[in-house]
């Protein structure tokens, strides 16, 4: 029986990351990654099933690392303009430092998938009821307008993901070069609590 080979099974997974961002799953293939990593088709099935398990199980393990990044230094009991700030900087931390990841995850996020990898994940579970206590607790204490959960998370974390989308392209609209500061991303912030609070 082979062994498994820690260094090979990272440079497996930064492979398969690569090749997804870049090509998509149209171009992406077993033995593609197995040439990618200097390595023969067989090994990666020391790692993974077939293509979908190693989709999945590289999915699984960005969702986890998004979700813990994500509740950092957060608790659903925090005061909500507090609370949804420190949600803004965990997440704009999270997408500046591991933007292929984040690029990876969005594309898998979108694809069948997305609803597999999520509902193998028992911490998702977890930060799902973490996110819903931290609404309930915001409306409970007339912090947080009533509102359809769809139209607060658009509001609430729409205007970050734009402004980091445009921070990845390192452009704004029109062209114009840009880079997010945590001025601009302040001021967005307090633009979207006003919009969110009673």
């Amino acid at each position: 029986m082979r062994v498994r080979d820690t260094d090979k099974e990272k440079l497996v997974v930064e492979m398969a990351i690569d090749q997804i961002v870049q090509e998509g799953f149209q171009g992406f293939s077993m033995n593609k990654l197995a040439k990618a990593c200097s390595i023969s088709v067989g090994t990666l099935y020391i790692y993974y099933a077939d293509k979908d398990d190693l989709i999945q199980k590289i999915g699984g393990e960005m969702a986890l690392k998004f979700f813990k990044s994500t509740i950092k230094d957060f608790s659903p009991e925090m005061p909500f303009e507090e609370g949804l700030w420190r949600q803004w900087e965990n997440r704009a931390d999270f997408a500046m430092k591991y933007p292929k990841e984040v690029a990876f995850f969005e594309i898998i996020r979108h694809s069948p998938h997305g609803e597999i990898i999520l509902d193998a994940i028992a911490e998702f579970a977890d930060f799902r009821t973490i996110m819903k206590d931290f609404i309930d607790n915001a409306l409970q204490n007339k912090e947080l307008l009533p509102m359809n959960f769809e139209a607060f998370w658009c509001v609430a974390y729409g205007p970050l993901y734009t402004l980091l989308n445009m921070h990845a392209e390192r452009k704004s609209m029109g062209g114009k070069p840009f880079v997010l500061t945590k001025e601009i991303m302040k001021e967005a912030f307090q633009a979207t609590v006003k919009g969110l609070k009673p």
